[in-house]
């Protein structure tokens, strides 16, 4: 095994187990860590995909045994997403690199504040617990499209999105981590049939992602609490749009 592929497995696992703690999804960081090792940006894009459907196909399972999972929110998002994501991978193989780039760390810089700083003051005191149609349903055509534009799974804008709404913070990570694995993989099938795929690298950082995103789910239900799950997500990201920028101007 080489030295990338060694670093590639190696940041799925670590960062699966990370990001499953929110349900959100490891390409957030993995696509531009997998770039910083030379890889280009578009085969980059379908790794992550890939680790994400996965890493939260992992979580999902977790979830799936201990009988915590909410399937009907979930559904709307997931119908809308698996059919925007082909459409975003489309355009975003189109689309010029540099712009796709700008995207993405506008998208992390959003995902970061809308995590850590709105809460949905109508249910301040509460979190809700009906099942609403609309608002998954928006949420769902957002991160299906973003998902395959940028490849990373969409949990990004679910989560904050889902929170803003008055869901709780750990019922939206279990929701997205539901949700993630379809919108990631139907954008990866769209990248796949445009060939920037690897399938050595693949195989190795998916397996490595599984475990890492089935450890994380566990931790996150059993030690943190959704407070802390939030401040770790919105702090992630918003350091990486800043390191991101900093490269970008460099």
């Amino acid at each position: 095994m080489d030295s990338s592929l060694l670093a590639i497995t190696g940041m799925s696992f670590v960062l699966s187990f990370i990001f499953a703690l929110g349900g959100v999804g490891s390409a957030l960081v993995l696509i531009p860590a997998i770039t910083w090792l030379g890889l280009p940006f578009a085969q980059a894009r379908s790794i992550g995909l890939f680790v994400n459907t996965v890493s939260m196909m992992g979580a999902t399972w977790s979830n799936f045994r201990q009988k915590r999972l909410d399937y009907r929110l979930g559904l709307p998002i997931i119908i809308a997403s698996i059919i925007l994501a082909p459409i975003g991978a489309w355009v975003g193989i189109h689309v010029p690199t540099q712009y796709v780039m700008y995207a993405f760390v506008t998208f992390l810089s959003f995902s970061g504040l809308m995590i850590l700083f709105f809460n949905g003051s109508k249910f301040k005191h509460q979190y809700r617990e009906d099942r609403p149609v609309t608002g998954p349903l928006l949420t769902g055509i957002g991160s299906g499209f973003f998902s395959g534009l940028l490849g990373v799974g969409g949990g990004g804008l679910i989560s904050p999105l889902m929170i803003l709404q008055g869901f709780n913070p750990k019922k939206v990570a279990m929701v997205t981590a539901f949700a993630v694995p379809f919108s990631s993989f139907t954008a990866f099938l769209a990248y796949a049939t445009m060939g920037s795929v690897s399938w050595k690298i693949l195989f190795f950082a998916g397996s490595a992602a599984w475990a890492g995103g089935y450890l994380g789910t566990i931790v996150m239900q059993k030690n943190m609490r959704p407070a802390a799950v939030r401040k770790l997500l919105g702090g992630m990201l918003i350091l990486l749009a800043g390191r991101m920028i900093q490269k970008m101007l460099l």
